[in-house]
Formats: C-alpha cells, sequence, structure tokens
C-alpha cells in the first residue's frame, strides 16, 4: 500500500494519501475535536463524459447526454433494498449528486462511521439494473427536466452556456434531455459503470472523527483489485471565441435574471488552481461587493443585492462569471465590461487588490473547519491533479503583479450574456 503524508507547515495541517491495492486513492484527513465525520465515495465522471474509450475499445464511443446523471439515480438500488432504507436505520445523512465532471455518493454521521461506510461501499460497487427500473427512471428524470424548463434561474444559465461555447458538453443540461434519456438502456448503464466506476478512476476522500486504521480495514476487506483500464475521455475541438453574444427566453418571473459569462481557455493542474484563485480576486476586486461599480450600479439600482460574481471551470472548460437581476440587464452588461476594461488601463487598486486576497485567504482556511468542506475539497483537489493545500498557498504567496498580468491579458469582449425576461401581459 502506497502512503503519502501531505502536510502543509503554514495551517499547520496534514492527512494521508493512499494507493489501495484495489487502485483506489483513499484520502485520510482526521480532524481533532470534531464530532462527525464526512465521506465521499466518488468517480472522475459527470455530465461532459459522453466520448471515451478504453485499452479495450478499439475506437471512441459515443453515449447519451445525461447517463452519467441517470447511473448515480440507478445506483442507489439493487435487488434487495435502497440504500436510503439502510442509513434510516444508522442514522446518517445520506445524499449523491452529479457534476459536470463528477460523480459523488455521500454521508455525514456522528455515530455508526464504520457501518455506514460499509455501506457506501458496497452499494457503490453493487450495480443493479433492470428494463423495468430503467423505464421507471426514464419517467422520473423526463418529468424533472420538464420541471426545470420553468425555472428561470435554470434556463438563464444553461442558455449562457450555450451561448458560450460551440461544442464543449459543459453546455449541455446535467441530466441530459428528454429525447436522450430514452435511449438509455441497461447494456449502456453497465458499460458505463464498467468504464468509470473502475476504483482507478475513484476516490474515497473521509474527513473528520474516524479511526484512520479501521478505515483502511474495512477497505481492505471490501475493496477487489481491478485493472486499470486506461481510460480516455474525449472532448470535441472548441474555438477560443463565444458562440453568440446574446441569448434571451420569456419566462414568468418578476424582473428580468442575467448570466454574464467571459471565456477562457481551459487549464490543467496547477495552472488551474491558480487561474482560479487569481480569476476570483479579479472578479471581487473589480466587481464584488466592496469595489465601486458594485457601490454604483446598487446606488443606480441597476442591481440588487442578488448579484454575485464567480469562476466555473472544469475539464476542458473555464469562464468568469456574473449573475443577478436587473430592470436593464444590458446596461448591466456594458458596465461590467467598462468596469473590466477600465481596470487594465488603470490598474487594480493595490489596497482593495490585497483585501481581497486576505478576504479569500481566510474564507479557504475556515473551510477547514468543516467536515464537508474539508472532505469535498480534498476530492476535488484530486480530480484536478492538486492537493487540498496548493489553493491555499497560491492565495498566500500571491503577487500583485501576477494578478495585473491576467488581467492585462483578458478580453472583456470575449463574454456573453443570457437573460430571462418577464413574459409580457
Amino acid at each position: 500500500m502506497n502512503k503519502n503524508i501531505i502536510k502543509n507547515e503554514r495551517v499547520r495541517e496534514e492527512y494521508q494519501v493512499i494507493k489501495h491495492p484495489s487502485g483506489l486513492t483513499v484520502c485520510l484527513f482526521p480532524m481533532k475535536g470534531f464530532s462527525s465525520a464526512y465521506a465521499l465515495f466518488a468517480a472522475k465522471y459527470g455530465s461532459v463524459d459522453v466520448t471515451f474509450k478504453t485499452n479495450e475499445d478499439a475506437d471512441f464511443v459515443t453515449v447519451p447526454e445525461g447517463i452519467a446523471h441517470f447511473l448515480e439515480h440507478k445506483l442507489f438500488e439493487n435487488d434487495q433494498c435502497d440504500a436510503f432504507e439502510l442509513y434510516a436505520k444508522t442514522g446518517a445523512n445520506a445524499n449523491a449528486y452529479t457534476s459536470f465532471d463528477k460523480t459523488a455518493y455521500l454521508f455525514s454521521c456522528s455515530q455508526k462511521f464504520e457501518e455506514n461506510l460499509e455501506i457506501l461501499l458496497k452499494f457503490v460497487q453493487e450495480p443493479y439494473f433492470t428494463d423495468e427500473s430503467i423505464a421507471k427512471e426514464q419517467g422520473i428524470i423526463a418529468q424533472e427536466l420538464k420541471m426545470y424548463e420553468d425555472e428561470p434561474g435554470f434556463q438563464v444559465f444553461y442558455n449562457g452556456l450555450r451561448a458560450l461555447y460551440h461544442n464543449h458538453p459543459v453546455r449541455i443540461d446535467i441530466g441530459g434531455t428528454v429525447e436522450s434519456i430514452a435511449k438509455i438502456d441497461k447494456d449502456l448503464l453497465y458499460r458505463c459503470y464498467k468504464t468509470f466506476y473502475n476504483l482507478n478512476n475513484m476516490i474515497l476522500s473521509i474527513a473528520g472523527n474516524f479511526d484512520a486504521q479501521k478505515t483502511l480495514e474495512i477497505c481492505d476487506r471490501l475493496l477487489k483489485p481491478v485493472p486499470d483500464l486506461g481510460l480516455e475521455a474525449l472532448f470535441p475541438e472548441e474555438p477560443p471565441e463565444i458562440k453568440e453574444r446574446e441569448a434571451v427566453k420569456k419566462m414568468t418571473c418578476a424582473m428580468p435574471v442575467f448570466n454574464v459569462f467571459l471565456k477562457l481557455p481551459s487549464f490543467e493542474e496547477r495552472k488551474n488552481a491558480e487561474m482560479f484563485v487569481i480569476c476570483n480576486i479579479i472578479l471581487e476586486t473589480v466587481l464584488g461587493k466592496t469595489s465601486a461599480f458594485y457601490d454604483r450600479a446598487i446606488n443606480d439600482g441597476l442591481i440588487n443585492s442578488n448579484f454575485s460574481v464567480g469562476v466555473l471551470n472544469g475539464r476542458g472548460f473555464f469562464s468568469m462569471t456574473a449573475d443577478g437581476e436587473s430592470s436593464d440587464p444590458r446596461k448591466v452588461f456594458t458596465e461590467i465590461k467598462k468596469a473590466l476594461k477600465e481596470a487594465k488601463e488603470t490598474g487594480l487598486p493595490k489596497k482593495e487588490f490585497e483585501n481581497v486576497r486576505k478576504m479569500t485567504y481566510g474564507e479557504l482556511i475556515s473551510m477547514l473547519g468543516s467536515v464537508s468542506s474539508t472532505a469535498s475539497a480534498v476530492m476535488d483537489a484530486h480530480f484536478s491533479g492538486n492537493n487540498l493545500f496548493d489553493v491555499i498557498e497560491i492565495t498566500a504567496e500571491l503577487k500583485y503583479e501576477e494578478v495585473v498580468k491576467v488581467l492585462e491579458e483578458l478580453d472583456e469582449e470575449n463574454s456573453c450574456i443570457s437573460i430571462i425576461e418577464p413574459v409580457e401581459g
């Protein structure tokens, strides 16, 4: 068993990263003084992974959109019971989610940790699909997708991604479409399960109050070695330019809502972590709640307190975002681009940059005060090719000149806006 201790002297924390003989990466972060534990069993498999091959395939295969999300739903059931029923008996809180580039199964508990861990490892490793249960799930998910068609916040986000990206599958709803999920069958589910739920493509991330030695003993007992399939996911070529400047849809809502996206190239590993920190700091400094832009826009009634900024990134995609409500979204879009251009020309306010950097660092440190945030951050960092402390170190050591350099290279015009306008009448 290959074990590494990941330490950080700045925050005086450490965790173990173990390459288990089964192929699974096990990350253990015991946290003294906590009464609960949080565990994630996750696959590097999300909605964008629709075209792939292994060393067992002659060529790349493309599967229906939404199949990763569909598979997540189906894994909770087997021929005997539902995993949620087992967790109900132990008192654990359990859930699962599928994102653009990962699928995670999780639980939190303050007692019976080993029993809950066994439930988690067993049901995720025991797929059971029938034609009848698949047909039933297709109906359930189709209803969910139709429900989201009436949700302005959901529609404004995906319409924006479709305006931003020409080809990358991030532009497709994580749940797929009614048409795509209708193509899912038992054979496809088992094929995707075998490909992406290979233990070499997964992580077990645990933080909080638990016994590390007992955890590894459970892993030894329940995890069976599997060969690495040499998995490759393929993404279509994506032009650097946006696809469309504006996407507009009319829906029932109190006032217009908007999403602004600024498109950047995607980055790998350490560079991705650096750009995530830098772009977040640029957004907070130029557009965030302590910025001159925000004060002016609030005072002019252009935006309200729901305005927020952030970075959306993953495998093959990276963008800076701003969203909120406004009676004049197009003017907000114009003012956002103007603020970014002015910051490029006149330079970031150095004092404001330092305040935002310190605030960002404080938020990262506070993350270590939560078992769920810690376990999730360990998982995210691993799937990105980094470790938990990399982002903390990047933020602590970040220089003003590094941020200015990235800002100067930004093309604020390589951006788009998605708007949901109220239905008239």
